[in-house]
């Protein structure tokens, strides 16, 4: 980047101080929040990383230097929100992915679930309970989604990513209007706010811990050096 074109010392200092009033802003939101889903605290949330990321692009700019903090959020992957300001009506859109890990427990508890309902024997399906589909129609008809999330191991599942949006809209639905294609019509810019879950948060973490292992075993090695042979590695920095 050329000089002409590089922010100045001032409009770095201006983001700083932008960022520490958006840290003041986002603690005092969570210090106030009224709820796991308090929308102040998502909003000041946003504002904070926009203000960090914001102060990390012009000190890299000016100085070709970086912050050493990361904040993860939903705006990575979905655009402002441009909904009614007053919400009339909100829509909940649930995800979970279950990988079965156990077949013949899951058969088993499907099995059950239909000794329990017929216990005469009348009315029962009795192949529905034989296969993999049959079995997780079964659950899923008799158990609500909170439950198998809950109890999934009991059903043989093992859980893998997940997600939650809740969508705004000015006027709720009419009945029956979207049962036929439920997912089709959802506009990213009227999400108010989503919650993920996913294994890869921790895969992240662990390859942090495995960098900070393999830094710990640079130092050990750099400690068995002697002077003669540190002078070279000082000198190529």
């Amino acid at each position: 980047m050329s000089d002409a074109a590089q922010p100045t010392a001032a409009e770095v200092r201006a983001a700083v101080e932008a960022v520490k009033t958006a840290l003041d802003r986002h603690l005092a939101a969570v210090e106030r929040r009224t709820g796991d889903d308090d929308q102040a605290v998502y909003e000041a949330f946003n504002e904070l990383a926009a203000a960090a990321e914001a102060y990390d692009e012009l000190l890299y700019d000016r100085y070709d230097e970086v912050t050493p903090f990361e904040i993860p959020g939903a705006e990575d992957s979905l655009p402002p929100y441009t909904g009614p300001e007053e919400p009339n009506a909100v829509s909940v859109l649930i995800r979970r992915d279950y990988s079965v890990a156990e077949p013949q427990r899951l058969l088993a508890q499907a099995q059950r679930v239909e000794a329990a309902e017929h216990e005469g024997g009348e009315g029962a399906d009795e192949d529905a309970a034989t296969t993999v589909p049959g079995a997780l129609g079964i659950l899923f008809g008799e158990f609500e989604p909170d439950e198998i999330a809950s109890r999934h191991k009991e059903f043989g599942l093992e859980e893998g990513d997940s997600t939650l949006w809740v969508t705004a809209a000015d006027e709720p639905t009419e009945p029956g209007e979207w049962l036929e294609a439920p997912f089709d019509q959802v506009d990213p810019e009227l999400v108010l706010c989503r919650f993920d879950v996913s294994a890869v948060f921790d895969e992240d973490h662990e390859d942090d811990d495995e960098d900070d292992e393999d830094h710990e075993d640079d130092d050990e090695g750099l400690d068995e050096l002697d002077d003669d042979e540190l002078e070279p590695l000082d000198a190529e920095r």
